[in-house]
């Protein structure tokens, strides 16, 4: 048995950029930062900051155009995936977070904390309208 599976919860480095390929399929690139704060020996606080490459395809990729923005606090679970590739003679490697589940977190421009953001998967990205947070929801319920 092997698992491939990454976790980050981070802040995106840079607007993601967007190619539409063939068939209309879209494909979204954008860095997310995570870092580390701890305390060294010598007591000095010493803050280590990872920078991640995020891939999200279809989509999670038009989720990423309309909503995400460098500054976004994420939550991403994906793939580890290593690329090859060769140049000057020189054999070359990149990794990469490919995205399968997605969450914004924090807040939106203009707006107070978002609770209960909904996850978003690859499946269910096809289909995800913007929530209205103007208006409460009104249930039947007595009291």
């Amino acid at each position: 048995m092997s698992v491939n599976k990454v976790i980050l919860v981070g802040n995106v480095g840079r607007d993601p950029e967007i190619r539409h390929l063939d068939k209309g399929v879209a494909v979204a690139r954008f860095s997310l930062a995570t870092t580390e704060n701890y305390t060294a020996k010598t007591g000095e606080k010493v803050s280590n900051t990872e920078w991640h490459n995020i891939v999200a395809w279809r989509g999670l990729a038009e989720v990423a155009e309309k909503y995400v923005k460098k500054g976004s606090q994420l939550y991403i679970e994906g793939r580890l995936k290593t690329n090859t590739y060769e140049k000057d003679g020189v054999k070359h490697y990149a990794t990469e977070i490919s995205a399968d589940t997605m969450q914004l977190l924090g807040k939106r421009e203009g707006q107070s904390e978002i609770t209960g953001q909904p996850l978003v998967n690859a499946e269910q990205a096809q289909s995800v309208n913007e929530p209205d947070f103007s208006q409460p929801e009104e249930d039947d319920l007595p009291f």
